[in-house]
Parts: structure tokens; C-alpha cells; sequence
């Protein structure tokens, strides 16, 4: 008879695989607390309890690495063939598997020290840092040297590694029943296909994204301590391939304050308005589909689709030029909570993802404000609930706080006329002043509405267009129930969508018309009303909201206080890597620094003919400011400079 006992730990081949691969994520969890040890001067004060959270959450991450390290590990494990406990065949393995964690675990060793000089895990430009030295082998070594601590932990997690991985072999069983064998091993291969393709994603659900480094934010309270979560072969991993960005010197330091300059510095003489705030980015809702907002569309017949937001715009400030800063909804939450821009590669999923920034959450935390971030779709879509909790938001409403589940659209989330309403009764309950921030989410393909309102709505020449229409009855069922609040007289609305959708008018279809979205100031009875003639852009949502309250201290914004008119209006975004420059009425598009096309948007509705060398001076004017956004930017970014230190 078998030893029953030994088969199961050293002839089951799939027993064995889950052992090499379990002990290398134990060695991952040592790797994250020897870098806490190692630094655990930069992260003060951090409790034992949330210490314990971050070794939880880092599973994910390390789980997720680990199955993008061992990929040809796993596959040949998993190959129905004998050969598979032939003692050559498993030395092969072994080797494999050695080489590939090795140097996984040297890259956690490294940044240990690495850390300290970029206050962030080392993502794929770390490549690019230093593949111009001629020293990096000299430097490679007294590196070694000079932190020999970090090397000498490196070499134990190594030796921990070996010693343990050869405690557990495969051995060639006895006799098998080869029908029985080949049909087992032929049907495992797609269930560890699958568990391997949902480890490397983070998850099966149909609306998360791949996690990326920003989602790290998810399991710490302060963003300061997400370096901890990760390890650096999956900050690496998940940076690939995505576009590091290079530090421009266009200008001097004086020339690029005059042309572009992010640090604000409030006037203090008026004193700051305890008003609360609520944004609501409303997914798709191009401003295209707004009658109110194109009275010029279609002979002047145009209606549109959204009769609720045509009211509001009549008792609301509003401007005739409005542009979103990017097209993906990844794009749009930094954008409009941050004054953070995605310029060529999302922010949230760049190699800057868990830079240190001041949004608008964290600035009015200081005035005492309490922040809830609202969407209807299951927690951990779009990595919104991560990258909240890194711009200051308190609390996070999403599908798994809302109570019932029958509301749910089946793919992603919750109906916006629930969830509207389940929004306002929160807000009910919110001490004041606070901050709140919804994203909706029916107006998403298959662009369905509930069956109990088929029928109701205007359709159009776009699915998209019924739908909507239905989150604009949504809106209005809210502002019903808001009106009726204490709080309601006292809130500073604003309203935007995430970007455009899909266009039905040619005057649309183009880089002005694909990013227009609206951009909307409401304040019950305040005299803020009316279309103002000039540009406004998403990351001009926070300054301007920190200006109305008279917010007093220093910081930091990519874009302008709308309600200052005393400077030349301009938006910008990138399309690929060709960047968009809006002013004067005019679209420079811009790419490798080199202008490719220059369009009057008011007069050449179609952005048929190009202007460039005609108009040399304006042209000129707007080359430099844009260069001076992208040497701004990129230098901040790569600085991580985006928040004002050492202000007191």
C-alpha cells in the first residue's frame, strides 16, 4: 500500500506546485515586513492593527506578481505528461524557479534602500535612471557594500528559499490507471488557467480593472503608507510598457512661472465660507447631448436630450467653452477632485500613481469637513475607492454599503435613480459642512434603462442617447429630494461627466467636440448664474470650488479658478500622444513638442483648415504655453513635488 501521507505531499504534482508557490508568497510577506523594518522611520505612528491590514492586503498584490513571475513555472507543471517527475525535468524546474524569485526578491532587497531616495516603490523607469551610467557596475556593488544589512537579508530570504523549496519533492508514483490520470490532468489545466488569470487581475469581476499600483491605497489610512502594500516586481510589472515621463527645460524658472504656475497662494483678507460641497460626475454626459447648451446645433432646433439640466443651467453658472481632460473615467477622478490631469498615460496607473497629493478632500479636512465618495458599481471598480482614500476622502459608498442588492443592473452597479436617492438620504445624515462626490453609472453600454421606464424616454440616433435621458429624470428626482434638506440652501453644486460618448452631429467629432463635456456651478440662491465666455477644463473644478469658500492656504493645481477673471482662460488634454492646447478660440495640437495642426474652433466648426504659419504670433503665444504645461507637469510628477511642504 501507499503511504497515503506521502503521496499527498510529494506525488501529487498539483499539491506540490501549490507548495512552491504558497512558500514564495510567505517569502514576499517576510520580504514587505523586512522593508518596514528597514524604514520604519518614514512611516510614524503606524498601529499594529492597520500593520496587520497592510500584511493582508499586500497578499493581493504579492499573489498577483507571483503568478506574472512563475508563468512558465506553472505551465510546465501543469503539461499532462509524464515527464513531469523525470529527475532532470524537476532539476530544470527547480532552476527556473530559483532564477525567476531570486531576482523577484532582490528587487524587494533593493528597495529597501531605494526607497529612501524617491519616497515611492521602484516602477519600470527605474531602467531608464540609470542605463546611461558608465559606472552601474561599480555602483552596483559598494551599493551592495554600503548597505550590507539589505544585502545580508536578500541572502538569507535566498537561503530560506532553497532550503525550503527542497523539502518538498515530486517522486515518480507506481502503476496508474492512464485513463484516469490523463483526464484528471487534462481538466485541471483550465481551472489553474483560470485562478491564474484571476490572481494576476486581483479579481473576477466583470468591473474591476487589472489592479495597479494606485489600488494600494485601498488597505492603508494614510497614502504615505502604500509603499508597504506593494512589492516592487509588481510595481514594475504593472508600469511596463506605459510611458515615463522626461524632464523638459524649455524654459527658465522665471519664463515658466510667468507662462504656467500650479502653486496658489489664496488671498486671506476674506473669510472662509463653511459652505458644503457636493460634485456629481455623471458617466458619458457630453455636453453635446445638453439642448441648452447648444442653441446653435441643428438650425437652432436642436432639444436635446436633457430637460431637468436645462432648468438648472437657466439659475446656474455655466461656460460657453467647457473640456474634459481626458476620455476614460480613470482620466476624469483626479481631474475633478485633485486638479490632477492625465497627460498621454491615466495618472491613476502611471509610474506616479501613489505620488503625494493635496485633493480637494484633504485640503477641506483641514477646515473640519467630513468626505464620502459615491458609485453604484461593486467596490473596487475603476480603483475609485483607491485613489479616494489617496486625494482625503473619508468614506467610500459603493454596492457593498448600499442595501439593496435588487437595485443592482446586473453588470455595473447600481441604477442611478436608486442610488441618486440613496445618496441624498446619506447626505441627511452628514454632519456640516462636508464634501460629497457621486459618479453614476447607467448610462454605460448596454445602455439599458429599468423595465419599469421603457417607453418613458426621449430616444435618439445613439443607444446612449434613452438612457441619457433617464439619468437627467434622475437628477431631478434628487435635487426634489435635496431641496427639501437643511443642508441644501448652504451646498455648492457641481456638475460634470466623466467625458464624451458617442456623437451624433459632425460639429462633435473632432478634438474639441470629443472632449466637451459640461461643467456646471449651482448654488440655490446665489446670484451665480449665466454662460460665462471663456474656458473651463475638470482640473479647474477644485481651484475654483477652494476660491468661492475663500480657502486661505497655499497649494498646489493644475488648473485655474474659473471665477478669476483676470488672466487668459485656456484647457488642455492629451489624445494618444498628441497634445491639445485650448485658447483664444483656437485647438493647437501638438505632437514630440512640434505643432501638427492649429484650428479656429468658433469659425471652422469641423477643424477642416488648419491655420499653422498663418496666425504666427497667436501660435507662437500658445507653442509656449503649452510646453511650459508639459515642463510643469512632468517635472512635478517625476519630483513628486505636488503638495506644499513645510508651510508652518
Amino acid at each position: 500500500m501507499y503511504d497515503m501521507k506521502k503521496w499527498i505531499f510529494s506525488r501529487n504534482i498539483f499539491v506540490v506546485l501549490l507548495y512552491r508557490i504558497l512558500l514564495i508568497l510567505i517569502l514576499f510577506s517576510v520580504c514587505r515586513i523586512g522593508f518596514y523594518v528597514f524604514n520604519y522611520k518614514m512611516f510614524p505612528g503606524l498601529p499594529v492593527g492597520e500593520f496587520l491590514t497592510i500584511m493582508k492586503g499586500g497578499l493581493t498584490f504579492d499573489i498577483s506578481a507571483i503568478v506574472y513571475i512563475n508563468m512558465i513555472f506553472i505551465l510546465l507543471h501543469i503539461i499532462p505528461l509524464e515527464v513531469r517527475y523525470n529527475d532532470l525535468y524537476q532539476k530544470i524546474l527547480k532552476y527556473i524557479f530559483y532564477v525567476t524569485n531570486g531576482i523577484a526578491i532582490a528587487m524587494n532587497g533593493m528597495d529597501f534602500v531605494y526607497y529612501r531616495f524617491v519616497d515611492k516603490r521602484a516602477t519600470a523607469d527605474v531602467f531608464k535612471t540609470f542605463e546611461h551610467d558608465s559606472n552601474n557596475t561599480k555602483v552596483f556593488f559598494r551599493f551592495l557594500w554600503d548597505y550590507w544589512p539589505a544585502t545580508l537579508f536578500t541572502f538569507f530570504v535566498w537561503f530560506l528559499m532553497v532550503y525550503l523549496y527542497n523539502k518538498v519533492k515530486v517522486e515518480k508514483h507506481g502503476s496508474i490507471n492512464k485513463i484516469g490520470y490523463y483526464s484528471v490532468n487534462i481538466l485541471m489545466i483550465p481551472l489553474v488557467i483560470a485562478l491564474v488569470i484571476g490572481a494576476a487581475r486581483g479579481g473576477y469581476k466583470h468591473s474591476t480593472r487589472p489592479i495597479t499600483i494606485s489600488n494600494a491605497a485601498r488597505y492603508v489610512d494614510s497614502p504615505r503608507d502604500v509603499a508597504i502594500v506593494l512589492n516592487t516586481p509588481f510595481s514594475i510589472f504593472r508600469t511596463l510598457g506605459k510611458k515615463p515621463l522626461v524632464k523638459y527645460k524649455f524654459f527658465d524658472d522665471e519664463k515658466l512661472t510667468q507662462l504656467y504656475n500650479p502653486h496658489y497662494v489664496p488671498d486671506k483678507s476674506k473669510p472662509f465660507t463653511y459652505s458644503n460641497v457636493v460634485i456629481i460626475i455623471i458617466e458619458s454626459f457630453a455636453r453635446e447631448y445638453i439642448g441648452s447648451l447648444n442653441p446653435g446645433l441643428e438650425g437652432g432646433k436642436y432639444e436635446g436630450y436633457t430637460p431637468f439640466m436645462d432648468s438648472l443651467i437657466r439659475v446656474s453658472l455655466t461656460f460657453d467653452v467647457s473640456i474634459a481632460n481626458g476620455k476614460k473615467s480613470i482620466d476624469a477622478i483626479p481631474s475633478v477632485l485633485s486638479s490632477v490631469p492625465s497627460l498621454e498615460t491615466p495618472y491613476v496607473i502611471s509610474h506616479y500613481a501613489n505620488n503625494q497629493i493635496n485633493g480637494l478632500a484633504e485640503l477641506l479636512k483641514n477646515k473640519g469637513y467630513y468626505s464620502a465618495f459615491f458609485h453604484g458599481a461593486p467596490n473596487g471598480s475603476m480603483g475609485f475607492d483607491s485613489f479616494t482614500k489617496m486625494a482625503g476622502f473619508d468614506d467610500y459608498f459603493g454596492l457593498n454599503q448600499y442595501p439593496d442588492k435588487s437595485d443592482f443592473d446586473g453588470i455595473w452597479g447600481v441604477w442611478d435613480e436608486p442610488f441618486l436617492k440613496f445618496f441624498a438620504s446619506k447626505l441627511n445624515t452628514f454632519k456640516q459642512p462636508f464634501l460629497a462626490s457621486l459618479f453614476t453609472v447607467s448610462s454605460h453600454h448596454p445602455f439599458k434603462v429599468p423595465e419599469k421606464y421603457a417607453g418613458k424616454f426621449k430616444k435618439g440616433p445613439a443607444p446612449i442617447l434613452e438612457v441619457i435621458a433617464y439619468t437627467d429624470y434622475s437628477l431631478r428626482l434628487f435635487f426634489n429630494m435635496a431641496s427639501k434638506s437643511p443642508w441644501y440652501k448652504n451646498t455648492l453644486f457641481v456638475i460634470t461627466a466623466d467625458h464624451t460618448n458617442e456623437s451624433v452631429h459632425k460639429e462633435f467629432q473632432n478634438n474639441f467636440g470629443a472632449y466637451s463635456v459640461p461643467i456646471i456651478f449651482f448654488k440655490p440662491g446665489s446670484d451665480m448664474k449665466g454662460i460665462k465666455p471663456r474656458i473651463a477644463q475638470q482640473i479647474d473644478i477644485m481651484p475654483t470650488v477652494l476660491s468661492y469658500l475663500n480657502f486661505d492656504e497655499p497649494y498646489i493645481a493644475f488648473g485655474n479658478n474659473l471665477l478669476d477673471d483676470s488672466y487668459e482662460s485656456f484647457a488642455f488634454n492629451t489624445n494618444g500622444d498628441t497634445y491639445n492646447l485650448y485658447m483664444k478660440d483656437h485647438i493647437l495640437e501638438m505632437i514630440d513638442r512640434k505643432s501638427v495642426g492649429f484650428y479656429n474652433y468658433k469659425t471652422d466648426l469641423f477643424l477642416d483648415h488648419s491655420l499653422i504659419g498663418k496666425e504666427p504670433e497667436l501660435q507662437s503665444q500658445m507653442e509656449d504655453k503649452l510646453r511650459a504645461i508639459i515642463q510643469t507637469y512632468n517635472s512635478r510628477l517625476i519630483d513628486n513635488n505636488m503638495v506644499i511642504r513645510n508651510t508652518k
